[in-house]
């Protein structure tokens, strides 16, 4: 069992290690492309590829997005009274207490813990909390809604096309197919790499109140999504992958919005450092339970 998990774990942190590395050693990494190619080429591919190329059921991708969106539902409301019996802004702590990471570290758990399928119904996942992050997260940050700004947003667009061919059985050229993949396949490591270096350019700010907030984040989320697996009935991988995600610590993207609408960043960049330390402890444990 400990070797399973290392193989699981490790290869993540490894790879986050590396890009925390390069970036304390002083050596160049344009984060902002990087970024860019991620949100606007790779991360779209590999939505595309996992709902088009993997085995998966679209009944139970469906119910995967609505499994999704319950649990950000519930803790989004849940979170709303944590904040406000703790005497902190919504405005400033509940998009980093709902929307966890997902992507950058969610995605290569999924592909190792549970193999390909896990992988799809992983992407299903990101997928969706993507797609409420730039629609309700944004209008948390900026306190007005842009539900026009989705149509924007390439993986709107991938995550669409995606279920319509899976749902209308179309079979694709192999040199399509094959070509997005490939395009998709850079997603995984370049979001990890970029992790790592984001990681090593946020400062620490309060910590004890960020520790907090990360340890009573992870248990409700875990419990809200073994809640929501119970209630829609989801057994096996799909339970497993709805759970090992829910855990995930707070993403990135939170700081970078904190900074960007001025919503105290260096506590939300604190959040995001404290809560992925935190997860080196955490994530084999949930590992652990799951398999």
């Amino acid at each position: 069992m400990i070797g399973e998990l290392l193989g699981i774990v490790v290869p993540v942190y490894a790879c986050a290690a590396l890009g925390y590395l390069w970036a304390r050693s002083g050596r160049r990494y344009d984060t902002a492309l990087m970024t860019d190619l991620v949100m606007m080429v790779g991360a779209p591919c590999l939505v595309f590829s996992g709902l088009t190329s993997l085995e998966i059921d679209l009944e139970l991708l469906s119910r995967m997005a609505l499994a999704t969106a319950c649990v950000l539902s519930a803790l989004g409301l849940l979170g709303a009274l944590v904040l406000r019996a703790l005497g902190l802004p919504s405005t400033t702590y509940l998009s980093p207490f709902v929307f966890g990471n997902t992507g950058n570290m969610g995605l290569p758990l999924c592909l190792f813990a549970f193999g390909e399928p896990g992988l799809a119904l992983g992407v299903g996942i990101f997928a969706t909390v993507s797609l409420c992050h730039f629609t309700f997260g944004q209008w948390l940050w900026a306190g007005r809604a842009s539900f026009a700004s989705l149509l924007r947003i390439p993986l709107f667009w991938s995550a669409t096309l995606g279920a319509l061919v899976l749902a209308l059985d179309v079979v694709l050229p192999l040199w399509l197919t094959r070509s997005v993949a490939l395009l998709g396949d850079v997603a995984i490591p370049l979001m990890v790499l970029t992790l790592g270096v984001t990681l090593s350019r946020v400062r620490a700010g309060v910590l004890r109140r960020s520790l907090l907030l990360s340890v009573v984040r992870l248990g409700l989320a875990v419990a809200c999504a073994c809640g929501v697996a119970a209630m829609l009935d989801l057994e096996g991988v799909a339970r497993g992958v709805l759970i090992l995600q829910a855990a995930m610590p707070v993403a990135v993207i939170n700081a970078l919005m904190a900074e960007r609408y001025g919503r105290q960043p260096d506590e939300v960049a604190s959040l995001v450092v404290v809560s992925t330390l935190l997860s080196l402890l955490t994530t084999p444990v949930v590992l652990a339970a799951l398999l």
